[in-house]
């Protein structure tokens, strides 16, 4: 996932000022939510996790061979949650629209909305893109297909290429899509709900537009396994948009509800904690059955992504819309994970290549034994690299940002000379 580049800022919180998309305040009501720099860390250091139990992972013609055989390990070590990376980036950058539409606001700019989106995401994006592709290819031409599918987001209709280069950036591909969904969806339900004279009227046009836009890669979901047959291995059909979406309506829908309350019914400390132990039992249970060994191409195993992104959304409401924080809120809020969270997207993009080079090198250890120490290895040289490449890439990327003033427009530096 992808980490959600929605979510990086671009410098430490040090600012009560919340940026474009995010809410106006957790369960304080004030500035930035600090516990989802919290979850978006989580969601990095578990794809870490994630993709160095999939390099230990032969397949062969008995299938998978995991290093760890028993069920418990495999559906603790294979827990992928790239869909939390696109409901968090779904559920900031909607929120703003929903908020417009719903209150009946102005209409945001859509030129404006992307130049800060390509001032987040394209510097690193190209940077490590290039970096790696001319690491693997040495001697022109190379692979240049492969190279321009890449900076142009389009691997993910590859079916032979969507893993090339760094096999995490196929969720940059829906990332980008998915701000040109936004682009144009956002003012488009503003518009449409000026019209709409009840605020309940309001809510239901957003809330129906975002449930159809969930349902919809599920139904493909579910005629591309059981309709048309089309092999698990045929990766754009099920890592494409029309497969793979329904994170991203998650979001949009969790940015629709927090718009509509406005900030009330938020819920107490015993209703909160319940609710949050029984999301995180529901995604243990649901991982449990999709990572079933005698059930490698179930329903469970199809349907799992759809159904995590759900309960992705019940947490985070159980955690952003309270009257009070929590053990859980302060856990989230640790300097270690919002630091791991301000670094994520650089964490997301340069981990598997160094992992890759590790091994070419012979620094990591072989054999099934050697997952654990593997893993750690890679954290250790990882982490350091994203911060490395946060402060060097990010950080001064994201500057250009001030290149418009708060009302969008473009900052006049020298007023007194343009007289």
């Amino acid at each position: 996932m992808k980490p959600d580049p929605a979510l990086n800022g671009t410098r430490p919180r040090t600012t009560t000022h919340p940026p474009e998309g995010a809410p106006e305040g957790g369960p304080h009501g004030g500035g930035r939510i600090r516990e989802l720099e919290g979850y978006r860390g989580i969601a990095a250091l578990s794809t870490v996790v994630f993709h160095v139990w999939q390099h230990y992972t032969p397949h062969g013609p008995a299938g998978p061979q995991p290093p760890l055989t028993d069920r418990f390990s495999r559906a603790v070590f294979s827990f992928e949650i790239v869909d939390l990376f696109f409901v968090l980036s779904a559920f900031l950058l909607t929120l703003g629209y929903a908020r417009d539409a719903i209150d009946r606001r102005p209409t945001r700019s859509a030129r404006t909305f992307l130049y800060r989106r390509a001032v987040r995401i394209l510097p690193l994006y190209w940077t490590a893109i290039l970096v790696v592709w001319a690491t693997r290819n040495p001697d022109l031409p190379g692979d240049w297909i492969d190279l321009v599918e890449h900076l142009t987001f389009t691997q993910v209709f590859d079916r032979e290429r969507i893993f090339y280069t760094i096999g995490a950036s196929w969720s940059m591909s829906l990332e980008i899509m998915f701000y040109g969904l936004l682009m144009m969806l956002g003012p488009a339900a503003t518009r449409a709900c000026r019209r709409l004279e009840r605020r309940a009227a309001r809510v239901a046009v957003c809330a129906a537009g975002c449930a159809a836009l969930y349902a919809a890669p599920v139904a493909w979901l579910v005629t591309a396994r059981y309709v048309l047959a089309i092999p698990s291995t045929d990766w754009p059909a099920y890592y494409g948009p029309q497969a793979r979406f329904h994170a991203f309506a998650a979001g949009m829908l969790l940015a629709v509800a927090i718009a509509a309350l406005d900030g009330r019914g938020r819920l107490g400390h015993r209703g909160a904690a319940t609710a949050r132990l029984a999301t995180i039992a529901a995604l243990a249970a649901l991982t449990w059955a999709a990572t079933d060994p005698a059930r490698p191409d179930g329903a469970a195993t199809l349907l799992y992504h759809p159904a995590a992104s759900a309960l992705w959304v019940m947490l985070l409401y159980a955690t952003v819309h309270v009257r009070h924080e929590a053990r859980w809120h302060r856990a989230l809020r640790a300097r270690w994970l919002t630091g791991t969270g301000l670094v994520s997207y650089s964490l997301y993009l340069w981990h598997e290549p160094i992992m890759i080079a590790l091994d070419d090198a012979g620094a990591l250890p072989g054999g099934p034994a050697g997952f654990a120490p593997a893993l750690l290895i890679v954290l250790a040289v990882a982490v350091p690299a994203a911060a490395a490449s946060y402060w060097l890439i990010e950080y001064p990327a994201a500057l250009l940002r001030r290149l418009r003033d708060s009302s969008h427009h473009r900052r006049d530096y020298y007023p007194e000379l343009s007289r």
